[in-house]
């Protein structure tokens, strides 16, 4: 087997310099879709399903995915052509969504549609985001792999940083940041335009200026028969045949994407009630009285507007760790640290009721996301052999996307728990829940064992 050779800086940055566009898309998503859902008059307790078919979909589009592209080639490449798909598809949803609550439809019809295109946003930028982890597993050396995800990890906050701010930054020049009931802000709509655009471009640079390895030369370089080749994928037995990383680091993951489902889904109610002090309103839902808060109201929109600001906060924090990533020799001790920081940082924000010192609470929480956008991948990738390199990692998307499930069919009991009859849902226990699960995360670390083992 031929030794990939060593790739120049920027040649390893063009190969991720598209993850730039797709990640401000999905922080568009995760910063804003749960103000989305509770503008169009979503439950607090109801807020968790709505996010349960997108990585459901994920766990079925990303393995099929992953093992087509690994018997694929076209003159634009391997993992290209589904990135470029992915992206386009993104781009329509993008322009679509934020108009759930302008086109008429009744409150229920109008969140059926967000639901749905919700799924076909988070399921094309997944399908996009992926065939950039592949090339770096396809033409990387196991050397530059290191330095490889950390610059995609650092491409993916930038974006991230992007994404966050763009609602704070339209309501700051003067585009409107409340709106009637059931209706989006236009501030929060003309961000995942602009976002759109920019996600294009960026893909376009990308498939331009990577060129990918031919067949034989991909064979060459991975150690693969033509036999292998042309060996038809059965998934069910690459996860028997699976190394034990793959199982020790989906372990460390689910404890992971569990944290991070609930930070999506509750931060916005959280910040809104604990720091910025939205007022309430009573709702009847399925015949009950609920309080909750009024997403009319200017405290919630502009705390809403803030959740951007500290996932960007968060972002600069994982730019920053990212960097100092690489610099650690021992993985497994930098995973854990990173974990154990973004879990204090989860539970400080019960005890922060000033915006600006929750700056430091979610920079802590960016040092965790760092090690979880560079570290898995790398760990995983040096475990593997090329032949069946796409369709691993579309399977370990799972180790992504099951948690998420679980968080999301679990998180309205578990609020419920938490509400006393009558009161406002206390959505900030979920964040120290969250807090909880990346400390056990840190633990299960030193279960995973690095190298080659098939």
């Amino acid at each position: 087997m031929k030794e990939k050779p060593d790739l120049s800086f920027w040649k390893l940055w063009n190969i991720s310099f598209g993850f730039f566009g797709v990640q401000i898309a999905y922080a568009l998503q995760s910063a804003n879709i749960s103000r989305i859902f509770a503008t169009l008059g979503a439950d607090p307790h109801s807020l968790s399903y709505f996010w349960i078919l997108p990585p459901l979909a994920g766990i079925i589009v990303q393995p099929l995915v992953g093992a087509a592209s690994d018997h694929t080639w076209t003159r634009f490449g391997r993992r290209i052509p589904y990135l470029f798909i992915g992206s386009l598809i993104a781009v329509l949803v993008m322009c679509l969504l934020p108009n759930a609550g302008s086109f008429g439809m009744s409150v229920g019809t109008a969140m059926i549609f967000g639901l749905f295109a919700l799924m076909f946003l988070d399921t094309s930028i997944n399908m996009a985001m992926q065939p950039f982890k592949m090339m770096v597993g396809d033409m990387v050396n196991e050397k530059q792999k290191g330095l490889a995800y950390s610059i995609q990890s650092f491409l993916c906050n930038a974006g991230s940083l992007v994404g966050y701010l763009f609602p704070f930054f339209f309501a700051w020049i003067g585009i409107r940041n409340t709106a009637p009931q059931g209706v989006i802000p236009d501030s929060v709509i003309y961000s995942f335009y602009i976002g759109a655009v920019i996600l294009i471009l960026c893909v376009i640079y990308t498939s331009v200026k990577v060129k990918e390895m031919p067949p034989k030369e991909y064979a060459e370089y991975h150690g693969i028969s033509e036999e292998q080749e042309k060996e038809k994928t059965n998934m069910l037995k690459l996860l028997v045949k699976a190394p034990k990383t793959f199982w020790t680091v989906g372990l460390v993951q689910f404890f992971c994407w569990f944290a991070f489902m609930f930070m999506w889904t509750y931060t916005n109610g959280s910040i809104a009630a604990n720091v910025f002090g939205a007022p309430t309103t009573e709702t009847v839902v399925d015949g009950i009285s609920k309080v909750v808060l009024d997403t009319t109201s200017l405290q919630y929109q502009e705390a809403a507007n803030w959740v951007g600001v500290l996932f960007a906060v968060q972002a600069i924090g994982s730019v920053l760790w990212a960097i100092c990533i690489p610099l650690f020799k021992n993985r497994r001790l930098v995973y854990s640290l990173s974990l154990v920081l973004g879990g204090i940082g989860f539970i400080s924000t019960y005890f922060v009721h000033n915006q600006y010192v929750l700056f430091l609470s979610f920079i802590l929480i960016g040092c965790a996301w760092a090690a979880m956008l560079a570290l898995p991948f790398t760990i995983l990738t040096n475990s593997l052999s090329g032949s069946h390199m796409g369709t691993y990692l579309g399977l370990f998307n799972g180790t992504i996307c099951i948690p998420q499930i679980v968080a999301a069919a679990l998180g309205g009991s578990i609020l419920s728990l938490f509400t006393p009859e009558g009161c406002l849902p206390p959505e900030i226990n979920m964040l120290v829940l969250a807090g909880v699960m990346l400390l056990v995360g840190a633990v299960c670390v030193y279960i995973i064992k690095e190298g080659r083992s098939e």
